[in-house]
């Protein structure tokens, strides 16, 4: 029995019966379970089962509870877009005018039921005959089958015209090797093919790694950065204008996008001097004043710690560093914001002293453009049982190997320096 005929077994009556029987699981006792279930199931079911058991689980963290009645693959629970960003791409194309859509790499489904509970009509597209399975079954799981066409082809030989949008997620990890693929040019389909298919729609949306190069991302495009409580999710690549709505595409555009609260920043599109850039003017560079703010990963990878900067009248500490400074404090929901109470020379005999002056049993140690690693260094301090904390920046100030020491913004016990 191959591994398509097992899956259509677990949607009979006997394998839904083992996956309700499984629903709280614990993997600790696997082997027993096996070992009681297969006096009654076949052996292939039982196993099916019991990994199908360990996926949802694992999913769980991107899909909520909807992971209990859905079915995945092991890619499919890899690679698959969390619930909360696939909502906020469906509704930011629902509100371009889309109803119909091509979603091409569908994969299990993920990004389609998002669509489908905005209410648009999907054409789901992949290539993996289980893929298709699992996104069959979860259109059905959750009651999405009327919206939800799955159709298991190539493709890059299936004719989008016709439909209002198309959405590709192209397979971005080996599978001699199964590493992440760097180069959008070894992507399954090709981001270049990709982005030609995009441009022949009206409104178009390229799911691609957050890290991809600038330089590899289309002029007449807006690429996204989607950042979810803070972890850098993905870039999207945004090409039409649709029928209205907002955020509309700007073609050159940078936006980063944060999740779950959606606040939204364009920036100029120019490249931020932390990237090392020397072609645009940069963002000023001065002293560490009262408040360090660490942007969002989503903001750093958009080159939009300048705009940032300029938003909060701050200044860098270090022309290729991403930490901002200010005199005064100024709420912004793009970065975390810190009290800092000490700029000091990076040395650890004279940190270790100062720490256990002060009490303090609990340290956040962050580094940015940093050597030293925070466990090692952490485990140098040897701190003690206090009961203060404090927030450890290792980074360098105006090209100076440095140490900067604060409270988040939050604390109300955090006076300025």
């Amino acid at each position: 029995m191959n591994d398509l005929d097992t899956f259509h077994r677990l949607l009979t009556p006997e394998g839904q019966a083992l996956l309700a029987e499984l629903r709280d699981h614990d993997p600790a006792d696997e082997l027993a379970a096996a070992t009681r279930l297969r006096r009654e199931h076949p052996a292939e079911l039982v196993s099916a089962a019991l990994g199908q058991a360990r996926l949802r689980q694992r999913a769980v963290a991107k899909f909520g509870a909807d992971a209990w009645r859905m079915y995945f693959t092991p890619n499919g629970v890899e690679q698959s877009t969390r619930a909360t960003v696939a909502t906020h791409r469906a509704t930011r194309l629902a509100a371009l005018g889309v109803r119909t859509l091509a979603d091409l790499c569908c994969g299990i489904g993920g990004d389609a039921l998002a669509l489908a509970r905005a209410g648009i009509r999907v054409l789901a597209v992949d290539r993996d005959p289980l893929a298709c399975a699992a996104a069959r079954a979860n259109a059905e799981a959750l009651g999405l089958a009327e919206l939800i066409e799955v159709r298991c082809a190539d493709v890059t030989e299936v004719d989008t015209a016709g439909y209002d949008a198309v959405f590709v997620d192209p397979a971005r990890r080996s599978k001699a090797r199964g590493g992440r693929i760097f180069d959008p040019e070894a992507y399954a389909p090709p981001l270049s093919w990709a982005v030609e298919a995009a441009r022949k729609a009206p409104v178009a949306a390229l799911k691609i790694a957050p890290g991809v190069p600038h330089e590899a991302l289309p002029e007449d495009a807006e690429t996204e950065w989607i950042s979810d409580g803070g972890n850098v999710k993905e870039a999207v690549v945004w090409f039409g204008t649709g029928e209205g709505g907002t955020p509309r595409p700007v073609p050159g555009g940078r936006r980063a996008t944060l999740l779950p609260a959606g606040d939204s920043l364009l920036g100029t599109g120019l490249p931020d001097p932390s990237a090392g850039d020397d072609d645009v003017p940069h963002a000023p560079v001065g002293p560490v004043g009262d408040w360090l703010y660490e942007p969002d990963g989503a903001v750093i990878r958009a080159h939009l710690v300048a705009d940032v900067a300029r938003q909060v009248g701050g200044r860098l500490i270090d022309p290729t560093i991403a930490y901002i400074t200010a005199d005064r404090l100024t709420a912004t929901p793009y970065a975390t914001a810190y009290a800092i109470t000490d700029v000091l020379p990076f040395h650890v005999k004279r940190l270790k002293a100062l720490l256990r002056e002060r009490e303090v049993g609990i340290a956040v140690i962050k580094k940015r453009g940093s050597a030293v690693e925070p466990e090692e260094l952490r485990k140098k301090l040897k701190l003690g049982g206090g009961r203060k904390s404090c927030t450890i920046f290792l980074t360098r100030v105006d090209g100076a190997p440095s140490m900067l020491l604060g409270h988040p913004a939050t604390d109300p016990l955090t006076p300025g320096r």
